[in-house]
Order: C-alpha cells, then structure tokens, then sequence
C-alpha cells in the first residue's frame, strides 16, 4: 500500500512559480491601493487647512479695511444697494430652505410610484393638474425649484414639473391672499392674477412637451444614499441642495440689487404714460428686482401711475422670471434649459397678462 505524504507549505508554490508571481501582484495591489487612500486623506486634509486658512486670511483682511470700507459702504449708492440685496435674500431664504426640504422629502421618502398614480398617464393631461397643484404650496419661486427637479428626478414628465415650477410661486393661497390685501379696490386682479399665471404655466408645459427635448434639461448629479437611513440620506440631500440653490440665490440678488441701485426713477415716470411701454416697463422692472411673490403684490400696489393691466404684468411676470430664479434655474437645470425657457417664458407672460386684463381689468 502506497503511503502519500502532505505537501510541506509552499510546496506548491514551488511546483506553480506562475502562483507566487500572482500573490506578489495581489500584494502590490493592495500596497497601491493603501498609498492611494493616504495620498487621498492627506490632500482632502490639506483642502480642508486651504480652506480654514483662506477664510482666516480674509477675516483679517476685512478688518484691516474697515476703514475704507465702511467709507465705501456709507455712500448712497452702496446703501440701495446693500438694502436691496439683504432684502432679496431675507425675502426668499425661508422660502428656498422650505424648498429643500420639500425637495429631499420628495426624493428620499416618497416612491416613485406615488406620481405615476397621482398624475394622469398622458402628459397633455399631466400638465394641468401639475399645474393646479401648485396652488397647494404656500411658497414662492425660490421654493418651487429645487421641487420641480426632484420632481424630474422623480420620473414626473419634464413638462408637468415645469407647469408646477412656474404655477406654485403665482397661484398658492399665500400669495392670492396678499393680492387681494394690496388690492382692496381691484377685487378683480386676484381672479386676474390667478387666471393668467395657470394659464401660462399650462402653455409652458405643453410648449414643452411639444417642442423641448430632452438634451436641453441637465440636473445635477446627487450622492447616492445606498446603504444610508433615510433620516440620513434626507439631511445629506437637503444640505447638498442649500449649497447649490443658495449660491445661485445669492448670485442673482448680487445682479437685481446692481440693477436696482443704477437704474434711474425716472425712466419709470415716463412709461407710465404709454400703455404699451408701461406694459414692458414694469415687465422687465419684475425681472430686475427680483421680489418674492409673497411681497411683489405690495410693490406692484405701489406703482400706482400705471395702469392696472401693467401691474398685472408685473405680479405675472416677477413669479415666473427674474434674475435670481434665472440663475437658479441655470444652476438646477442647465444654462440650455435657463437661455431657452426664460424667454420662451417671459414673452409668453407679457402676452398673456395683456390679454387677461383687457379682459377682466
């Protein structure tokens, strides 16, 4: 009877050189990959010293400067301009933050199979009722964005959530009721208000669905929240979208209060005497400040040189388009989608809004 001895350890490596070479090359690559995460951890290390010490440096510029500065900021030009920007931002930070959450809400606790049960299936028909749910969120412009994408992100049809995106800030309860406050003589402007902005939010939406293709819409790319809790992928989703939707806030109320501060009043008195001039005045004067929808029916109150129709240009236009919700459209969707859409958008608006009031003004 034969008798097999076991081979003694590394024998068969001995026997298969072929397997040593293979373990040294498993070994020099889990050495590689080693260094690879201490290089990585050292540079977001130095990132992070790069920057706490560029913050540091520019506190201590500031207050070497505070003397020019201050002399800077006590111009008069600097005081509008400083007045209006804080007012722009003050206006519309709760209501973005309220737009974050609703948007990582959206995105993290709601399924996707909520929206193809709530909407109708054709989106001729989708883009209405997204269009009449925007009369539910008591938010303004800066809100509906970052809710329209999550939307898209959602598998919602681009053009339902662009109705919504352009019907919620004009539409909601909030923003009605405080039309019919700045206007207690012109009842009528609330219907008027109502009926031109759902009219073309709907517009919009179905231009879209006719027209628009899918190249144009670009959203930005969101962490995967694999393996996380939803409590934690939520506050990931709504910090990522602060940054993102905040920057482009403050972007576009740095624009509308440069505007705002250069832009002579008397440009305003003299087209209020042409009806068709007073239309595109206050159109474009809805762009260049930027006010939230929750406030702009006060403003346009105020105005009162013009003619009713022109005011609702104003309260029509400023929810749908102005420089910061450009900007955070560029930001959501793509500077394509911004460049295309806000014209479309615009000019769309000023027609509309005339044909309304020559109606019910």
């Amino acid at each position: 009877m034969a008798i097999t001895n076991s081979a003694p350890p590394g024998a068969d490596h001995r026997a298969d050189p072929d397997a040593s070479e293979r373990d040294h090359e498993r070994d020099h690559e889990r050495d590689h990959e080693r260094d690879h995460e201490r290089d990585h951890e050292r540079d977001q290390e130095g990132r992070r010293f790069d920057s706490t010490l560029a913050l540091t440096m520019l506190l201590l510029l500031l207050v070497l400067l505070q003397g020019p500065l201050r002399r800077a900021l006590s111009a008069p030009v600097m005081q509008s301009w400083t007045t209006v920007f804080v007012a722009v931002v003050v206006q519309a930070l709760p209501f973005l933050v309220l737009g974050v959450l609703l948007s990582a809400a959206i995105a993290v606790f709601v399924p996707p199979s909520f929206f193809a049960r709530a909407l109708p299936s054709r989106p001729a028909l989708a883009v209405p009722v997204a269009g009449m749910a925007g009369a539910v969120l008591p938010g303004c412009e800066c809100a509906s964005v970052p809710v329209a994408g999550a939307l898209v992100r959602r598998g919602v049809t681009p053009a339902a959530a662009l109705a919504f995106l352009l019907s919620a800030p004009a539409i909601n309860p909030i923003v009605l009721t405080a039309t019919a406050v700045a206007f207690p003589r012109a009842p009528e402007m609330v219907l008027a208000r109502f009926v031109a902005s759902l009219l073309v939010a709907c517009v919009m939406g179905w231009l879209w669905q006719r027209l628009g293709r899918a190249d144009w819409l670009r959203l930005p790319t969101h962490a995967p929240h694999d393996g996380q809790s939803k409590g934690a992928a939520f506050w990931g989703s709504v910090r990522h979208d602060v940054m993102h939707a905040g920057g482009f806030l403050v972007l576009g109320a740095m624009a509308a209060a440069t505007l705002k501060a250069v832009a002579p009043a008397s440009w305003l008195r003299t087209a209020a005497d042409n009806p068709v001039l007073a239309v595109l005045a206050l159109s474009v004067l809805a762009v260049l400040l930027s006010i939230c929808s929750e406030a702009d029916a006060f403003v346009a109150a105020s105005f009162s040189q013009f003619s009713l129709t022109a005011r609702l240009a104003f309260l029509v236009v400023g929810p749908m388009i102005d420089l910061k919700l450009f900007a955070m459209q560029a930001g959501t969707f793509g500077r394509g989608f911004a460049f295309r859409f806000a014209p479309a958008t615009f000019a769309l608006a000023v027609t509309v809004s005339v044909l309304t009031g020559t109606v019910l003004l």
